[in-house]
């Protein structure tokens, strides 16, 4: 499994996401309350880019008359045909036996912990002063 650098946290607020392609797979990192989630950019429905869909909430209920409306901003929906998917587990709403946006692991880490790569030339001492965010693939 590879390790990804997307970006230094600073630059993915809560409540923003990021585009980015690695290995040829488009990919989308979302931050939710400081928590990351990273999904394919892709709806198994018809391959719209679910990066350009809204983030909402979940609606369900209990009780006749009860609505519950939870999961605020978790939720994905596609822009073409409004199917919705769980950002933290990439499950559809609409079958989700059947249907599931691949999700991907994603963790914050030190710059200073970051691997280093196969080829190594003389370094300079750089400070590191925030974190990065890391997808694992």
């Amino acid at each position: 499994m590879a390790r990804h650098v997307v970006a230094p946290v600073d630059e993915l607020p809560p409540g923003s996401r990021k585009s980015i392609e690695i290995d040829g797979r488009p990919i989308m990192v979302f931050n939710v309350k400081g928590e990351f989630f990273g999904l394919l950019n892709r709806c198994p429905h018809q391959g719209a880019a679910l990066c350009e869909g809204p983030l909402i909430g979940l609606a369900s209920s209990s009780d006749p008359g009860e609505i519950e409306y939870t999961k605020l901003g978790e939720i994905l929906r596609c822009p073409w045909h409004g199917w919705e998917f769980d950002i933290r587990t990439g499950q559809s709403y609409c079958d989700p036996r059947r249907f599931r946006v691949r999700a991907y692991p994603v963790n914050v880490e030190a710059g200073t912990n970051l691997v280093k790569g196969p080829y190594v030339a003389e370094t300079i001492k750089v400070a590191v002063e925030s974190n990065y965010v890391v997808v694992d693939l």
